[in-house]
């Protein structure tokens, strides 16, 4: 299974910033959790967001809500990141994540897969 996400950059606080990921690989299943998570320099990762797979249940961490939407198709095996109103702590590598598990195993950090991450950088 690869990950591969796209759409990081540089954007002035305040503004938007989409950022997506898609799924391929012969083992892939439709039914896979996916979701974001984040480091920021010098921090730990961790969890942005995440969605079922069936695009029903979303979960985001508190520092993002109300500011980042997180959707999927599952026809194109596809997640993205919706980021508005960001903030210069909101620079970090994004990384894609996906789990076999249960919807709330990203949120717990037992991810199956992982992608290489994309750079997102916010400037004052």
């Amino acid at each position: 299974v690869q990950l591969q996400a796209s759409g990081g950059g540089l954007v002035q606080a305040g503004g938007s910033l989409e950022i997506s990921c898609a799924a391929s690989g012969r083992t892939w299943s439709r039914s896979n959790n996916m979701g974001w998570f984040r480091q920021a320099p010098g921090k730990e990762r961790e969890f942005v967001a995440s969605m079922s797979w069936k695009a029903v249940r979303t979960l985001l961490t508190d520092s993002v809500k109300g500011r980042f939407t997180i959707s999927r198709d599952i026809t194109k095996n596809t997640v993205n990141l919706k980021m508005g109103s960001l903030k210069p702590e909101d620079t970090a590598v994004y990384y894609c994540a996906a789990t076999r598990g249960v919807f709330g195993s990203l949120h717990d950090n037992r991810v199956d897969y992982w992608g290489k991450g994309t750079l997102v950088t916010v400037s004052s």
